[in-house]
């Protein structure tokens, strides 16, 4: 090393935190060249119709201008879409981590405690850490259900200003009991944001239940459901709580083309459902394949994605990228996820292809 590297190191590590210092970057692996089932994308092209709208609607664009800083008709549109219960807003986020980040940051008072059950989407922890706030976990129980008891019980000792609950959770593509969310809402001192990120793929929504909670917010984003190189999401709830937020997010956080492509797709929303509902069925059949093999044990998902766990994950992991398909391997990321790996629902023959990758992985092929 340098003298000059050694000192730039060494101020390195005297000026940041240490929480800084201690996190691991989220890590996305290069997928060029290989079936990508590791990111919970929708797989599936828009219909070229669709697609020439928006390359007119991308080739007029003012992007020599900033974007509408508050964009009411975009925020109209999904209000509408969603069927959002009367007296409810939206705010716009650069996907959800801005979201995660911005909720953090203004409930973030000394000693403010984050809470949410493990293992699950693993930026509310890293959110928590490099904004200084405080983090608890609480375990699932063995098949990655809510485990209530433990829960109301962190809730009274802690105290959290803010709790996160995916539904459907990720990784494990479980929804979690609504009764046992409403109890943790109605005992929670703070706020609740229920993470809905896979919507689509799902029979059940919070979404109607925001009236009845004044300590409740619903957490959408669009990436899932087909938009993912969009990079939008949204906060719903009161006005109350969304006029407050706002102080917090940054100008211009929605670009110009986000919010012009994301308009032309709100238009055609029933596009991107009937692709949904390819991938649900897509998640039926790829469900039952897993289900045959007699070393793999899948769990049931309400997501775009399996959890499945196999003995020697990882030499399986690193099998299926040798036969062209990438997944994630979770193993080793939570004690409760050893030898986990998750696949995403894709097309037909990329579910075929990987379910052929696997069995020659595992020595099971026919």
């Amino acid at each position: 090393m340098s003298s000059t590297s050694a000192s730039v190191f060494s101020r390195v590590g005297v000026l940041l935190r240490k929480e800084v210092l201690g996190l691991r970057a989220y890590q996305v692996s290069d997928s060029a060249g290989y079936v990508k089932l590791d990111a919970m994308e929708n797989p599936y092209q828009l219909p070229h119709p669709l697609r020439e709208e928006i390359a007119a609607v991308v080739a007029s664009a003012a992007i020599n201008r900033y974007p509408d800083p508050n964009p009411t008709l975009l925020k109209q549109e999904i209000s509408a879409t969603l069927a959002l219960p009367q007296g409810m807003e939206v705010l716009l986020g650069n996907g959800s981590d801005e979201l995660i980040q911005l909720l953090a940051m203004a409930l973030n008072k000394p000693g403010a405690v984050m809470l949410s059950v493990e293992p699950s989407f693993v930026m509310y922890k890293i959110i928590a850490t490099f904004t200084g706030m405080r983090y608890v976990g609480v375990p699932l129980t063995a098949n990655f259900a809510l485990d209530l008891p433990s829960m109301l019980a962190a809730i009274k000792r802690n105290r959290p200003a803010l709790v996160f609950l995916a539904f459907p959770n990720n990784p494990t593509g479980n929804l979690f009991s609504v009764d046992a969310i409403t109890e943790i809402i109605e005992a929670s001192p703070g706020l609740v944001v229920v993470d809905e990120a896979y919507y689509a793929f799902a029979n059940d929504s919070f979404i109607p239940k925001l009236p009845h909670h004044p300590n409740l917010l619903v957490m959408r984003t669009f990436s899932k459901l087909g938009m993912a190189g969009l990079r939008l999401g949204f906060l719903a709830g009161s006005v109350d709580w969304l006029e407050q937020l706002e102080k917090l997010r940054l100008p211009y956080n929605v670009g110009v083309l986000t919010q012009l492509v994301a308009s032309k797709l709100l238009a055609h929303h029933e596009v991107l459902l009937q692709q949904a509902e390819q991938i649900k069925q897509g998640r039926t059949e790829l469900y039952r394949n897993l289900s045959e093999l007699s070393t793999v044990e899948v769990y049931p998902s309400a997501a775009n994605f399996l959890l499945f766990r196999v003995a020697n994950a990882v030499a399986i992991f690193n099998g299926l990228k040798e036969r062209g398909v990438l997944i994630k391997n979770l193993s080793g990321g939570h004690p409760m996820l050893e030898d986990c790996l998750r696949v995403t629902v894709g097309t037909q023959s990329e579910n075929e292809r990987f379910v052929l990758a696997l069995k020659e992985s595992l020595g099971e092929e026919e």
